[in-house]
């Protein structure tokens, strides 16, 4: 079934041509096959020992003529910091929580289930989502080992959501789950090459799913197309009263999402590119070139430059405000949760005791830093997130918009996947910015393939103001179905060039 689309799937279930029991054996084969021999990705943390019992109730379900929406039957592979109420582990990949098994399922998971989809396992992840260390490695958890990019397995698949990147480029489910705070679903997305959808903040309830912050976490799918990441996360949306930020997206919930992907998406669409925030990689901007001259056949206007204010302004004060929400939402996460350890002082005195085992690679400086932190009351805090907001939104992204009269903005996503370097950490040498303006806004912003370098994927990012999903989805849909820039991975020991 690979490359199979999510409608493709239903297609041959519906004939019965394939039963989701079928389809859900194919998947954890291939995990076999590809993730645990073979490349050995390790994109995949563990398996749903009852994902083949579901899949049988489901196919029950269908043949008595009862079908939950496009996505029943379907496998889906969740990151391993949002919690399932079932025999899997939720740890944000940390040895820490080893063996915590949540109370209760993520609203997210709930809305999956109530859809029909099979939560066929947990990804892997770099560790507590990229913020433990300052010199971390992407993809790489102390529970659940290194994560490789299927592209060149000596590559990194970029962090935090790795392992739902990789496992979908490498067809090990039909879709993934991935969340990010800064760059967490973009990043891997692009790297391993396929569509990521960062919605907007309220879009998606967080409750249930292991936090950094909660002025910029959001959980996001991730898919070989448009049009299977349009259908997943209309399945996800909802209003979850454990998360008053769903209150706010309550207008503007859209449950499905496939009636935006117009292939003629792009006629007439006023779109800008930030060149302020593409970068200088020669090899980047060709690819990205080629993306703005596809556009404009597609009839698009586009406004170039169209630059982005203040993109780069909050950096210091983002890291002020996460290291202060980090504290205070990872605190009230474990106290409801099962887990043994109940604060974030006993997570660093567990990582420090272990440190053998946990900080052979890189420390934990986030979580000190973090855990010298005063309370959300404090003046410090409250200023550097006015800050952040009002250079990300009115003087920034919806300054740009409105000067420039646009549906959306474009700049490169990302480069190629770097070496993977245990010694080092994290290198990735690029020039560009593409994922802190929305992400501190709390914008949507969504990632597309658009070429390759030495074999390595690279992306092209659509971004905009609140609750433009409808648009973004429309635009990034047209331009897939007009470049058709994906291949499959094939595992290569490393890139073309090295």
């Amino acid at each position: 079934m690979q490359e199979q689309t999510i409608s493709e799937l239903q297609k041959k279930m519906t004939s019965g041509e394939l039963t989701s029991r079928q389809l859900t054996e194919l998947f954890l084969e291939r995990i076999d096959s590809v993730d645990r021999s073979g490349p050995k990705l390790n994109s995949v943390i563990e398996t749903n020992p009852d994902a083949l019992s579901i899949a049988s109730t489901l196919d029950e379900e269908r043949r008595a003529g009862k079908v939950r929406s496009q996505l029943h039957g379907i496998p889906i592979l969740i990151k391993d910091n949002i919690d399932t109420r079932d025999r899997m582990q939720t740890t944000a990949g940390s040895l820490a929580l080893e063996g915590h098994i949540a109370p209760r399922d993520a609203f997210i998971v709930k809305q999956l289930r109530k859809a029909g989809a099979i939560i066929l396992g947990k990804t892997n992840l770099s560790e507590w989502a990229n913020f433990r260390g300052r010199r971390s490695i992407s993809g790489w958890s102390s529970r659940g080992g290194l994560t490789h990019n299927p592209y060149a397995l000596d590559r990194s698949a970029c962090g935090s959501s790795s392992g739902s990147g990789a496992a979908t480029a490498a067809n090990l489910c039909a879709a993934s789950v991935g969340t990010e705070t800064d760059g967490s679903v973009i990043c891997p997305a692009q790297t391993n090459g396929i569509v990521g959808i960062k919605p907007t903040l309220g879009l998606l309830s967080r409750s249930g799913i292991i936090p950094i912050a909660h002025s910029q976490d959001t959980a996001g799918p991730m898919a070989r197309t448009v049009a299977d990441a349009a259908i997943l996360l209309g399945a996800m949306t909802g209003t979850d009263e454990k998360d008053p930020s769903t209150k706010r997206g309550s207008k503007h919930i859209v449950k499905d999402y496939s009636k935006f992907l117009d292939p003629n998406g792009l006629k007439g669409a006023r779109i800008g590119v930030a060149r302020n925030m593409c970068g200088t990689d020669a090899r980047i901007i060709k690819i990205f070139e080629a993306s703005i001259e596809a556009m404009k056949q597609q009839g698009a206007v586009i406004v170039d430059p169209a630059n982005v204010l203040n993109f780069n302004k909050f950096g210091a004060t983002e890291v002020d405000v996460l290291h202060y929400e980090f504290k205070a939402d990872l605190n009230k996460y474990l106290a409801s949760s099962n887990s043994k350890l109940k604060t974030m002082a006993e997570i660093i005195k567990f990582n420090e005791e272990n440190k053998t085992r946990v900080l052979q690679y890189f420390g934990q400086e986030h979580m000190l830093a973090a855990q010298e932190k005063g309370s959300l009351r404090d003046k410090k805090y409250r200023e550097a997130l006015a800050k952040n907001l009002l250079l990300t939104r009115k003087n920034g992204i919806d300054a740009a918009l409105k000067k420039y009269k646009l549906d959306a903005i474009i700049v490169p996503s990302g480069g190629p996947a770097w070496m993977i370097d245990l010694a080092n950490g994290d290198s990735t040498n690029w020039d560009m910015e593409s994922t802190s303006p929305a992400a501190v806004a709390g914008y949507p912003h969504i990632t597309v393939p658009a070429g390759y370098i030495f074999g390595l994927p690279v992306g092209i990012s659509f971004f905009s103001t609140a609750w433009q999903e409808p648009t973004l989805i429309k635009l990034a849909y047209a331009f897939e179905q007009a470049t058709k820039v994906r291949k499959p991975p094939q595992f290569l020991a490393t890139a073309f060039g090295d």
